[in-house]
């Protein structure tokens, strides 16, 4: 489709949308009517006006010599890398799972292991289209009137409004990615090395995984033209078992991109997908985040392994956080986390150093500090009972007092005042003000900890 005929199309969807907007109940709170989620916090449904975005998830145009591309708000990373790629190049930052869609990501917060160089994935926006609570649409760019909610868009959640429309830089790709994976013994050294890494000028990509406090494997990449039969870890073989077994490797950059989605980095493991004749009947088309994701949300529902651990004597508590920490205490929190919280293997990626000249509301990073952003997915099953969200408290608070800041896609149980002070709430408070005047969208905090 020629990019004039996708934009006409674009606002023909958009008409149809204000529409259905203006027949809607002006009085309820808005709320997505979406077909899937990467969201891993328990919501209250009831009560909200549901928009159905659905058909907002069109790649419109992808312009290779100026290097930036135009999707709608529920385009899937799967979809923005299927038309990126015969360009020749690729979104600046592709977040690990295929169905994370660009406006997600910017209105949560996107990372890879391009961020060492591009940012997060709102670093990444050029200009976002946005339908705001009230029913108006407007764009905001860094350099326009609503310079304030281009700003204040990411980590909003859809408190502010829904992406519609983002358009966002890309980068050149080659065909293939040579991969070295660097083991460590201790997390001093590592760091170290993952800092300098970042300021490799030959590396593309740049991330890391901690198996224990002495097996640390840094994971350094580049893309190359060239290069020997690439393996291929969409269904037998299993990538981040990998680290521990090769020093070097090599995939196509389409298989490099979606590296973590097969396994959904290593949590496949909670549904037996790891298992040999499990993965080969579960088959190729089914090994991925889509599969594990609506088997999760059906164990959510029946309350299975919860049972079973309560039947074992254990009272399980879901740890389920992307962190970031200045680099500086970085090793300082990993050993708060494998003491305290015990989950391993734990992610580990790198972000540029901030823009003091574009800071983001509510995600303020310490500008000129690279952070480590550390993800955590499982589990903690203590044989004495706990507090709700004791766990989930001891890693907020050490984020905080060591300098760094949460994402807010899963469970969250700061106080009012802890929140406030962490996402800067008084600015956001503004943004509301102007862009939400009567309240339409859920207030942050009441989204994201009291889960409304």
């Amino acid at each position: 489709m020629a990019a004039a005929e996708a934009h006409a199309a674009h606002a023909r969807r958009l008409a149809r949308l204000r529409a259905t907007l203006a027949a809607g109940d002006a009085h309820a709170p808005l709320g997505l009517a979406k077909r899937t989620s990467n969201l891993f916090r328990d919501r209250d449904e009831g009560g909200k006006h549901r928009l159905d975005l659905g058909e907002f998830d069109h790649v419109l145009e992808v312009d290779a010599r100026a290097g930036w591309l135009d999707a709608e708000g529920l385009a899937t990373y799967e979809a923005l890398v299927d038309a990126t790629l015969p360009h020749g190049v690729m979104p600046a930052v592709v977040p690990q799972l295929k169905t994370i869609t660009i406006g997600g990501a910017a209105a949560g917060v996107g990372i890879e292991a391009t961020s060492f160089r591009e940012g997060l994935v709102h670093d990444t926006l050029l200009e976002i289209e946005v339908l705001l609570p009230g029913g108006d649409v407007v764009t905001a760019a860094p350099d326009n009137a609503h310079r304030d909610l281009f700003y204040g868009f990411p980590n909003s959640y859809g408190t502010l409004g829904y992406a519609l429309r983002l358009k966002a830089r890309t980068r050149p790709v080659k065909p293939f990615v040579r991969v070295e994976h660097r083991r460590f013994a201790a997390a001093d050294a590592f760091f170290a090395a993952l800092d300098a890494a970042c300021d490799d000028p030959a590396a593309d990509f740049v991330d890391g995984v901690v198996f224990a406090a002495d097996d640390l494997v840094l994971n350094v990449a580049s893309f190359v033209e060239e290069a020997p039969p690439p393996r291929d870890y969409t269904f037998e073989r299993i990538y981040y078992r990998s680290l521990r077994e090769r020093t070097l490797d090599h995939l196509t950059a389409l298989g490099y991109l979606w590296r973590w989605d097969t396994d959904w980095f290593w949590c496949s493991k909670n549904v037996g997908a790891q298992v040999p004749l499990v993965r080969r009947a579960l088959g190729r088309e089914r090994l991925n985040s889509r599969t594990y994701t609506r088997l999760m949300r059906l164990n959510a529902r029946l309350g299975l392994t919860r049972r079973w651990a309560r039947l074992l004597g254990r009272f399980p508590e879901s740890v389920i956080q992307d962190v970031d920490l200045p680099l500086p205490r970085a090793a300082e929190f990993l050993a708060f986390l494998l003491a305290e919280i015990g989950i391993v293997p734990v992610w580990v990626c790198p972000i540029r150093p901030a823009d003091p000249r574009h800071a983001f509301t509510l995600y303020p990073l310490q500008p000129g500090v690279r952070y480590v952003n550390f993800g955590f997915w499982d589990v903690v099953e203590p044989r004495e009972p706990h507090p709700p969200g004791h766990f989930n408290r001891l890693v907020e608070q050490r984020v905080i007092a060591l300098g760094g800041i949460k994402s807010l896609y899963s469970d969250s149980f700061f106080s009012r005042d802890e929140f406030d002070r962490a996402y800067a709430m008084d600015r956001y408070r503004a943004l509301k003000a102007r862009y939400d005047p009567e309240g339409r969208a859920l207030d942050l905090y009441d989204k994201c900890v009291l889960r409304r």
